[in-house]
C-alpha cells in the first residue's frame, strides 16, 4: 500500500536571527507532508511539478532522503516557487509568495494510479494556483470516486488569495472550498482556517462539512491539542507540552502522522474510517500530537524521524 502525496514543493526565504539575512529552507505543505510520511517509516509517493533549477535538485534529493519515491515527479524549466517568511513572537509563521510562473503549478494529469495507491494527500497553494489547481481537483474526485481513501489540507495562505499573482478571490476559494467536500474523507484544518473559511457564528458548521461528505474534521488548536469530529461527535486529545521555536510545518507534520497511523492500521477507506472508535482516535491524534511536538522544538519545517516519535 502507497500513500500519494499530491502538491507543491517550494523555498521558504525565513530570517536568520534577528538581522535582514535570509536562509532558503526546503518547503511546501505537500512536501513537508511526504517527508513526515516517509521519516515515519510509510511507503508514500510525491506528485508535483519540480523545477530542474538548483533548488529543485535540492528538493529531489531530500525526498530521496527522506525515503520518498519520486518516480511520479514531473520536471520543469520554470522557477522554484519562494515563500518570504516572518516569525512572530511566539513562533507562528506568516508568508507571501513568489509564484508566477513557477513550476509547481503547471504540473499534468498523471493518468491512471497505480493499483497500490490506496491513499491520497492534498494541500496548500496546489488548491490555490492555476492551472495546477483544477488538475488536482479533478484528481481528488476522481480517486475519491474509485474508493481511495482522501484527505484535504486547505492550508489558508491569505497572502496568496486576493493577490496580484493569485487566481482567485477569497469568496470564490470559499466557494471552491466546498465543492471539493464531497470527495473528502478526512478534512483537516486549524482554527484559524476554519475561521477563515467560514466556520462559526454566521457561516458554516461541522456538521455542515460533513454533510457535504466528510468523514471526519480534524482541527489543530496548536498548543491546546487536536480535536476530531465525526458522527459520533468530538473527540480531543490534549497539546504536548514543549519549548515552541517555531511553528513552520507543524500542521503538514500532524498530517502526516495521521496518515501514518491510518495505514499501519489498514484504515485506507471510506467505511474503515468511519468504523474507528472513541480509543481508536485518541490514539491516531496522540501519536500527532507527539509528532508535532518534535517538529515545533527545532527549526525549520523538521518532521520527526519514527524512533522520535512513539506510536504508543
Amino acid at each position: 500500500m502507497t500513500i500519494l502525496v499530491c502538491g507543491e514543493a517550494l523555498v521558504d526565504l525565513v530570517p536568520v536571527h534577528e538581522g535582514p539575512l535570509l536562509s532558503p529552507k526546503l518547503g511546501g505543505g505537500p512536501f513537508n507532508v511526504a517527508i513526515a510520511l516517509g521519516r515515519l517509516g510509510e511507503k508514500v509517493s510525491f506528485l508535483s511539478r519540480v523545477s530542474t533549477d538548483a533548488f529543485g535538485e535540492q528538493i529531489l534529493q531530500s525526498l530521496r532522503d527522506a525515503n520518498v519515491d519520486v518516480s511520479m515527479v514531473q520536471r520543469g524549466a520554470e522557477p522554484t516557487t519562494l515563500a518570504m517568511t516572518n516569525l512572530a513572537d511566539d513562533g507562528s509563521a506568516q508568508y507571501s509568495f513568489y509564484a508566477d510562473g513557477t513550476a509547481d503549478r503547471l504540473v499534468q494529469d498523471p493518468g491512471d494510479l497505480p493499483d497500490e495507491i490506496t491513499t491520497l494527500s492534498f494541500g496548500t497553494l496546489s488548491l490555490l494556483y492555476e492551472p495546477g489547481a483544477s488538475m488536482y481537483a479533478a484528481l481528488l474526485h476522481r480517486a475519491h470516486a474509485a474508493g481511495k481513501l482522501t484527505m484535504l489540507d486547505p492550508n489558508i495562505r491569505p497572502a496568496a488569495i486576493d493577490s496580484t499573482s493569485g487566481d482567485i478571490t477569497a469568496d470564490g476559494f470559499r466557494r471552491r472550498f466546498l465543492s471539493w467536500l464531497p470527495a473528502v474523507d478526512i478534512l483537516k484544518v486549524s482554527e484559524d482556517d476554519s475561521h477563515w473559511l467560514g466556520l462559526g457564528s454566521e457561516g458554516s458548521t461541522v456538521d455542515d462539512w460533513r454533510a457535504a461528505g466528510v468523514t471526519a474534521v480534524v482541527m489543530t488548536r496548536g498548543g491546546d491539542g487536536i480535536s476530531v469530529f465525526t458522527a459520533s461527535g468530538e473527540i480531543g486529545v490534549e497539546g504536548v507540552q514543549v519549548d515552541v521555536v517555531d511553528t513552520i510545518g507543524a500542521g503538514d507534520t500532524v498530517h502526516g502522522a495521521l496518515l501514518a497511523f491510518l495505514e499501519k492500521e489498514n484504515i485506507v477507506t471510506s467505511s474503515a474510517l468511519s468504523d474507528m472508535g472513541k480509543r481508536d482516535w485518541e490514539r491516531a491524534l496522540g501519536f500527532s500530537a507527539r509528532a508535532a511536538a518534535v517538529t515545533v522544538s527545532r527549526p525549520g519545517a523538521d518532521p520527526p524521524w519514527a524512533s522520535e516519535a512513539p506510536r504508543d
